[in-house]
C-alpha cells in the first residue's frame, strides 16, 4: 500500500519496489524518508485507503501524521519526564 495504490494485500495490482516513495515530501526535498512495513488489519486498510480516495491525500502523509501524533503524546511525554527526574 503506497499512497493510495493498491497493496499486495489486495486482488489489484501492487506499485513496483522502485515507485515506492520516490516523490518528493510535503515536508521538502531535503526530508530523510524511510520505508518501513507494519502489519494493519484489513478493515483499517479499507478505511484508510477509500480516505485518502476522497480526500486525495496520500496514505503515507496520513500515516506519518498519526505517527507524529503518537510521538507527541508519548515520545515528547516521556522525553520530559526524563529530563525532570
Amino acid at each position: 500500500m503506497q499512497d493510495g495504490n493498491p497493496s499486495t494485500l489486495s486482488p489489484e495490482l501492487a506499485p513496483s519496489p522502485a515507485a515506492a516513495e520516490v516523490s518528493v515530501d510535503a515536508r521538502g526535498p531535503d526530508a530523510d524518508i524511510v520505508s518501513t512495513h507494519v502489519l494493519v488489519p484489513e478493515e483499517q486498510v479499507q478505511k484508510l485507503r477509500e480516505l485518502a480516495r476522497r480526500t486525495r491525500i496520500h496514505q503515507s502523509e496520513y500515516l506519518r501524521e498519526a505517527v507524529d501524533d503518537l510521538l507527541g503524546k508519548y515520545g515528547r511525554g516521556a522525553a520530559k519526564e526524563e529530563g525532570q527526574s
